[in-house]
């Protein structure tokens, strides 16, 4: 992609370009200097989720700032990084060297002229080249079907690493993940809170030789599943709670058919365990209904907190400009 100088207007803006990063000593000068090319006047700071390689003296050495995070796993790092770095637009960003630091200029451009809360690169495979692991991209196809389906939205790369962020969506943002469904946290916190997302396709290479992927499909896939089914219950309990009343309601009905009709043709109910088991799951059915309209209230409150607090940031940042 073409360098992209910033709007002039906003070049005064205080970006920071940060870096979750565990054993990239191969990688993590490279992302440094290529970000550091495309946005000269950003501040670099890279996150070392405990490395037992030479991360932090290879980025130091390339002019980045350094913090640590001892607990390992991506969302810690990102948290460390969102609680320790103070700006008004975060460039988050793999240290892998596989996404394209040359489109954060224009990317950081469309960002401030439609005021937007966060863009998600959405990964564009290079030409030639095999970016994906096998099954990779099945599972990204499956997770953003998954998240489209509960929460709406018509983004194409839920998973991608590259992201920009306003100030105001960073310091409302808790996060609460801790490994690599941090990507899927952030995307349902915008999509349910309503703030603005945008997707920008950019391009995606290989990893450089010597650079080794962290991520497990199955153990990190699973982590991310539960990740999306947690949010929907967290976010929407009324739809879960009432389709598992009526799951139960419908099997209480179904089982108790044989009951009434030995009932009404001998006047005996000669199947009381049925019949009981069938009273029993109306009754949880019935239960499971009301737990879902109390979850439900209690989840719209949260979520007007979270969003008066996008809000309350968003003002701030104003009355400070």
């Amino acid at each position: 992609m073409k360098k992209t100088a910033l709007i002039p207007e906003i070049e005064q803006i205080r970006i920071a370009v940060i870096l979750p990063c565990y054993n990239e000593e191969a990688a993590i000068a490279g992302v440094v200097n290529a970000f550091h090319n495309a946005l000269p006047q950003a501040q670099i700071v890279v996150c070392d989720n405990n490395s037992t390689d030479n991360t932090t003296t290879v980025a130091r050495s390339a002019g980045a700032l350094v913090i640590h995070e001892t607990q390992r796993g991506k969302a810690n790092a990102v948290r460390r990084l969102f609680n320790s770095v103070d700006a008004d637009i975060y460039i988050l960003c793999d240290g892998d060297m596989t996404y394209d630091a040359s489109a954060a200029p224009e990317l950081v451009n469309t960002m401030i002229s439609e005021d937007l809360a966060m863009i998600i690169g959405a990964r564009k495979p290079k030409e030639g080249q095999k970016t994906y692991r096998p099954g990779h991209s099945f599972g990204n196809f499956a997770f953003t079907t998954m998240l489209k389906l509960f929460f709406g939205g018509q983004l194409k790369d839920v998973l991608s690493g590259y992201r920009i962020l306003s100030r105001s969506f960073v310091k409302s943002f808790p996060v609460l993940s801790k490994g690599f469904d941090i990507e899927v946290e952030m995307t349902v916190h915008a999509l349910a809170t309503g703030v603005s997302v945008h997707e920008e396709k950019t391009e995606y290479s290989e990893r450089p030789s010597g650079s080794f992927s962290k991520l497990s499909t199955f153990r990190d896939g699973f982590r991310i599943a539960r990740t999306i089914m947690r949010l929907v219950i967290d976010f929407q309990p009324l739809k879960v709670f009432s389709t598992a009343a009526v799951l139960q309601a419908m099997i209480s009905i179904i089982m108790f058919q044989p009951v009434l009709a030995s009932y009404l043709e001998t006047g005996l109910v000669d199947r009381l365990p049925t019949a009981v088991l069938c009273l029993g799951l109306m009754i949880t059915g019935i239960l499971t209904g009301f737990c879902g309209v109390v979850l439900d209230s209690i989840s719209r409150q949260r979520l007007e907190v979270k969003k008066l607090s996008f809000l309350a940031v968003k003002a701030s940042e104003k009355d400070s400009g």
